[in-house]
């Protein structure tokens, strides 16, 4: 057996600057890559509705059906990484996501198109945790920050850009490329990954089969129960019974989880502050992102009258200033520590989600969408950045990738639940523009709870 091949795959990443910057990059491309596919679709979906005959029902499904996946798998996706190695791990997860990608853009019926997505989100459920993961393990201080800046500024900018690639694809190739897209981009985090992360031998951890059928099933049907709120309200029976199965199931998963031998989420991965922190912070944080691009992107087009071309174009801005906002947070980090920088950059966001709750009625650039996502963008951006650090401290790297898991599936859940909410809230207003307006001032009270929150249960520590 080759030197290459005993190297264990939770040894800390290669020093040599070379490697550690494709490491880096390839987790951008990995955390990018998830995050795009959360709106790559979404300005998409009229098309899609026309060319495949999807019933107004069916259509959520093309959303819900990647979001369902991802969230219902993101545990067991992190502990698979912690025994398959990250490797292993990362390879599969790209292969899988590029053959849903080409599965869907080919589609030709709605089930081909929705079965992609689910399956997409199957393999974005091991492709995120192994990013956060891969951070963890660098252990030069100076690298780790940069790693973790890059890992934070990629969820951000991948979901901002997957709104603007949304309208220029489809008007200029047709839905098809929104699926399409992604296999360059597999492509070019596959050829890095091959490069830089280690191989390794399997772990000599197991995973709790019973424990990890339990979660999956119970966030799965979370997710649907909120998803399914939006269409069919609170009370609704659909919604009802998704709630009972998803608490029957959690409480189940929980009781399994406390007499496992080989637990799928440790409690030991649960019992820091900086982690309880980072996580409800994320849970609130997700949120208020994704709220501000499903509503921003509906007043644009139907209040402001745009074309889904101009309309994602206007959101080039947010994608910029999230680099700012984690240049920013990373410097004032190291200086201060991450509590208080959390605290200051989630409130800037909230100012800025309070500036997008004051959108005019008639098209304004400059008042209406620049200032607004340059305030929003550095406060997202740069909190962002530092919840992956706080979520994953302290954690041994046998244990990087479930609590990479965590973190992720707060984020997820926290995106779907809150957005899920805010849409059932905007709806009860008779004049859509209020409702978008509501929605977005809620977003901004989140994230001020979010900040507050942060600030009571993270511990004080200097960068």
């Amino acid at each position: 057996m080759s030197a290459e091949a005993t190297i264990d795959d939770h040894s800390p990443a290669p020093s040599a600057p070379r490697r550690l910057g494709l490491l880096i990059a390839t987790v951008f491309g990995l955390q990018f890559l998830v995050g795009l596919d959360t709106s790559l679709v979404n300005i998409a979906l009229s098309d899609i509705k026309v060319d495949l005959a999807f019933s107004d029902a069916g259509l959520q499904w093309i959303v819900t059906a990647y979001l369902l996946c991802f969230a219902g798998f993101l545990l067991v996706g992190g502990r698979l990484g912690d025994i398959w190695g990250r490797r292993r791990t990362v390879v599969s997860g790209l292969a899988v996501f590029a053959l849903a990608s080409a599965v869907g853009g080919l589609a030709q019926s709605p089930g081909v198109l929705v079965g992609a997505r689910a399956v997409q989100g199957i393999a974005g459920a091991l492709l995120a945790p192994a990013a956060l993961a891969l951070v963890a393990t660098i252990t030069d201080a100076r690298a780790r920050r940069t790693a973790m800046a890059v890992w934070g500024g990629a969820s951000a900018a991948g979901g901002a850009v997957g709104v603007v690639a949304s309208g220029l694809l489809t008007e200029a190739f047709g839905w098809q490329a929104v699926m399409f897209a992604n296999l360059p981009i597999v492509g070019l985090v596959l050829a890095g990954a091959l490069a830089c992360v280690p191989r390794g031998e399997q772990a000599a951890a197991q995973m709790d089969l019973l424990g990890g059928v339990l979660v999956t099933a119970g966030l799965g049907a979370l997710v649907y129960a909120v998803t399914a709120t939006g269409e069919h309200g609170w009370s609704s029976s659909r919604a009802v019974v998704g709630f009972l199965i998803a608490i029957v199931l959690l409480v189940g998963f929980v009781t399994v989880e406390r007499a496992s031998d080989h637990p799928m989420m440790p409690i030991r991965v649960l019992a820091t502050r900086s982690i309880v922190g980072a996580n409800v912070f994320g849970f609130m944080l997700a949120a208020g992102q994704l709220a501000a691009f499903y509503f921003c992107s509906l007043y644009l087009q139907q209040v402001w009258d745009l074309t889904p071309r101009a309309a994602g174009v206007l959101f080039l801005p947010f994608c910029l200033f999230v680099v700012v906002g984690i240049a920013l947070a990373t410097k004032l980090a190291t200086r201060f520590g991450a509590r208080p920088v959390i605290v200051g950059f989630g409130l800037i966001g909230a100012a800025g989600l309070a500036m997008f709750a004051r959108l005019p009625g008639t098209y304004d650039f400059w008042l209406g969408m620049f200032a607004p996502s340059v305030v929003t963008a550095i406060g997202i951006g740069g909190s962002m950045m530092l919840i992956g650090v706080a979520g994953t401290a302290g954690v041994p790297a046998a244990d990087a990738g479930i609590a990479s898991g965590v973190l992720n599936s707060s984020r997820q859940l926290g995106g779907t639940i809150g957005l899920a909410a805010l849409v059932t809230l905007a709806a009860q207003y008779p004049v859509a523009a209020d409702g978008f307006r509501a929605g977005l001032a809620i977003a901004a009270g989140l994230l001020v709870v979010a900040s507050l929150a942060a600030g009571a249960i993270l511990p004080r520590s200097r960068g």
